[in-house]
């Protein structure tokens, strides 16, 4: 299994979490204080630099007020 980090994939479920994002009219900074985190972990899991855990991609999408599994069925196709 290649590694996932920058794969298209990867690439795809970053865009999803800035349109999001963006959707919503937030900014990294206010998305960074829902979560309790400075505005530099936003930008680096945005950016690619670092990885969500599930429960830190379960804390973004309540953030983001999204369905966590809407976000992951989209990468499936």
């Amino acid at each position: 299994m290649p590694k996932s980090l920058r794969s298209p994939r990867h690439q795809q479920f970053l865009d999803q979490l800035v349109t999001l994002r963006k959707a919503q009219g937030l900014t990294q900074a206010e998305i960074a204080e829902k979560l309790g985190r400075p505005q530099s972990f936003v930008a680096k899991y945005e950016g690619g630099e670092r990885r969500l855990d599930v429960v830190e991609f379960l804390d973004v999408a309540a953030a983001l007020g999204a369905d966590p599994c809407e976000i992951l069925s989209k990468l499936r196709s």
